[in-house]
């Protein structure tokens, strides 16, 4: 439905009461207040005036007949159930002008529940401005149809290798996987291309083309305040995640070879002596592939129950471990193992890699969420989403599993697509 046309220097003000929160801007330029007279430009904003219960991922439209637009700016005042932290959440965000300068669209979807002002000004050949004001309602979203975020990783604070993906963990399905895609934007000191791709319906995961260059700050915005994750779904809140990628440590092992060699910023740093899986079944084998770490601990439980081999079972065991780093979900760890007397010369573990105490202490404390771990040399291969498994897939393949099919550049210039309801 087409909003209220506003013409013949026709003038709108509204008091806007609460916590008042500026959207977009195009920073053009600003309305005097006066009336523009006969010839003035005239103004439609779609939403229409006092519409309620506009749905929050419907795009704001400003269309100029006789002129062109010079400024928007979109007020939103969130109901007091979402309170301040919505408002706080909601951010700050810029339309986009098309070529002729008469249509703006929003980049940015409403907060639930909001009363929503939208300041336009137009200018037509001559100068004269019109300034209009339309105000309408976007609808609420009860708490049984919120999209939530589970968890996230890294969290704000972090400092991570430069393998680590950013992973987000809804709390439910997400059937609109495009508008989720393009809410969420990394943006980094080193501009990469990266892209989304997803584990199941409820994981996304965002990794570069490439490893992310070490020490610099990497910022993600996840503005899904009003996305729709299906029908009648909505988030209600943005998120922003702050972490920053340390030195860069690479570390790979031929498995044969009985040893792992460690790279920190391109030298040579340690030849750790390990032995890896026996590699009499598909259980026990070490996988081949690049690996990611993913978490550490100083002294773990390890249960073979935990990966499909119950008590009982052939093959089952249970064990205390020190210094254990994992690097896969199939069970695959390195940790220290004083029972192990073939360190450096054969392979007889479980599948996990085994080392002295003092290397195993050593690489667990070295270790950064993220760290890279290339092993080769194994007839099994770590799947692309056992664990953190992701570079497993090629660029080419990744871009392909991506929903928008198109990279984001991390350089702050936005995500590749839409963002709004896909009316199609």
């Amino acid at each position: 439905m087409k909003g209220q046309i506003y013409g013949a220097g026709t003038q709108r003000t509204a008091a806007v009461a609460g916590a008042v929160l500026v959207l977009s801007s195009c920073s053009l330029g600003g309305g005097d207040g006066e009336d523009g007279g006969p010839g003035s430009a005239r103004v439609t904003i779609t939403p229409a005036p006092d519409s309620a219960d506009v749905a929050p991922d419907t795009p704001v439209v400003v269309e100029a007949e006789d002129g062109t637009i010079t400024d928007v700016r979109i007020e939103q005042t969130p109901t007091e159930e979402l309170g301040e932290e919505a408002a706080a959440d909601a951010g700050t965000a810029a339309g986009h002008l098309d070529e002729e300068g008469s249509a703006w669209t929003s980049d940015r979807n409403l907060v639930p529940g909001a009363s929503v002002s939208v300041h336009a000004t137009a200018e037509n050949e001559g100068g004269t401005e019109t300034e209009v004001v339309s105000e309408f309602a976007t609808a609420a979203v009860a708490e049984e149809d919120r999209l939530e975020l589970v968890s996230n990783f890294p969290v704000s604070g972090d400092v991570v290798g430069v393998g680590m993906p950013v992973v987000i963990n809804f709390d439910r399905a997400v059937e609109r996987k495009e508008q989720v895609e393009n809410s969420m934007e990394v943006a980094s000191d080193e501009p990469v291309e990266g892209a989304w791709n997803w584990v199941g319906d409820d994981t996304a995961v965002f990794r570069p083309k490439e490893y992310w260059e070490p020490y610099q700050d990497v910022q993600v915005d996840l503005r899904l305040a009003g996305v729709a994750a299906d029908e009648g779904i909505h988030a209600v809140r943005d998120h922003t995640i702050e972490f920053e990628v340390g030195r860069e440590q690479i570390s790979t092992m031929h498995v044969p070879d009985h040893e792992m060699v460690v790279e920190v910023d391109g030298e040579h740093e340690r030849t750790i002596p390990v032995s890896n899986g026996a590699g009499e079944r598909e259980f026990d084998t070490t996988t081949s592939g690049i690996h990611l770490t993913m978490e550490k601990y100083t002294s773990l439980v390890m249960d073979s129950a935990t990966v499909g081999i119950p008590e009982g079972s052939p093959g089952h065991y249970r064990m205390d471990v020190d210094h254990a780093v994992r690097t896969s979900n199939s069970g695959e760890f390195t940790h220290a193992a004083p029972w192990n007397g073939q360190i450096g010369s054969a392979n007889t573990s479980n599948g996990c890699t085994n080392m002295s105490d003092a290397d195993a202490r050593w690489f667990h404390d070295e270790s950064l969420m993220g760290d890279i771990l290339e092993t080769t040399g194994t007839d099994r291969e770590l799947e692309w989403d056992n664990g953190w498994g992701f570079y497993q897939r090629s660029w080419e393949e990744w871009l392909d599993n991506s929903v928008t099919g198109e990279p984001q550049t991390t350089d702050g210039s936005g995500t590749p697509g839409d963002v709004h309801a896909d009316e199609t």
